[in-house]
């Protein structure tokens, strides 16, 4: 990659990488993706670019070099979520289907009567899943990604903070319902765990199948994860989950922040790679995707 150099008269170009040239690459990527889908949201096409990313073979062997979640939190912590590519946040195959989801949550509420907040909602969606599809593939392996974006409000009162959640303005989550889980279990343990992380005290258990686990994908305000499985089972997972966690608009509730809305974009994807099978088609009929001319 070349810049301009910083004596001109010297030199008019000169190459340049690492981080700097990584921002160029991914503005450059947010510029098309805004260009191609100008409606979408920042939060959208920051969720399509991280989505995208893959990690090479360099990577796994360097940072990752065993199969248990610890090496997964070793290897985000160095490398994110890898190389992001344009061609897989433009277009979706047929067997790598893309969702997108764009909605807002107000994450807090203040009770009549009481001086402090609670968490106020969640948001459960059933999935418009290519059902029948995944379940003739039966235990072929297929792999389910979820990412989750959202812009928190800094708080710049203080510094050094003891407790995480006095920085972001809220937090959010994800979850999906396990194949041999009831919806009404599976709010239930969603109530549990936006509890627990309240108290401070996150479960220790992840699911089966998920490669980072909630314990580690859950930082900052971008959330992905992988999940593998065999696909008879994936068929049994259509609901899915976006909760609130605490954060400082719900701790400082005198200053009227708990009132706001934020939003967030989902993006997920089925990807079937041993397999060649039409996963798009069954879901755009359901969702009524126009079929241009």
């Amino acid at each position: 990659m070349l810049t301009t150099h910083r004596e001109p008269l010297v030199r008019l170009l000169t190459p340049f990488g690492d981080t700097s040239g990584a921002s160029a690459l991914v503005a450059h990527m947010g510029a098309h993706l805004r260009r191609q889908y100008p409606e979408l949201w920042p939060e959208t096409i920051r969720a399509l670019i991280v989505h995208s990313a893959r990690w090479t073979r360099a990577m796994h062997e360097r940072y990752r070099p065993s199969d248990a979640k610890g090496g997964y939190e070793h290897l985000v912590r160095h490398c994110g979520f890898g190389i992001p590519s344009l061609d897989r946040a433009l277009w979706s195959a047929e067997n790598r289907l893309t969702l997108m989801l764009e909605e807002s949550i107000q994450p807090f509420i203040r009770k009549p009567g009481r001086s402090d907040c609670s968490l106020k909602e969640l948001q459960v969606y059933e999935l418009p899943w290519p059902i029948q599809q995944l379940r003739d593939l039966g235990e072929v392996e297929v792999e389910l990604r979820v990412t989750l974006s959202y812009f928190i409000e800094p708080n710049p009162s203080e510094r050094g903070y003891k407790y995480r959640h006095r920085y972001a303005s809220h937090g959010y989550r994800f979850d999906v319902r396990a194949a041999d889980e009831s919806l009404d279990e599976f709010r239930k343990r969603l109530t549990k765990a936006a509890r627990d992380e309240e108290e401070g005290s996150p479960g220790t258990s992840d699911p089966e199948g998920w490669c980072v686990g909630t314990n580690a994908r859950h930082r900052g305000s971008i959330h992905s994860d992988i999940w593998r499985g065999p696909a008879v089972d994936l068929a049994n997972r259509q609901h899915l989950a976006v909760f609130p966690v605490t954060g400082w608009w719900k701790e400082r509730y005198y200053m009227d922040r708990w009132r706001r809305a934020a939003r967030y974009a989902l993006v997920l994807s089925i990807h079937a790679p041993e397999v060649e099978v039409d996963l798009y088609t069954p879901v755009s009929t359901q969702v009524g995707i126009p079929i241009e001319i």
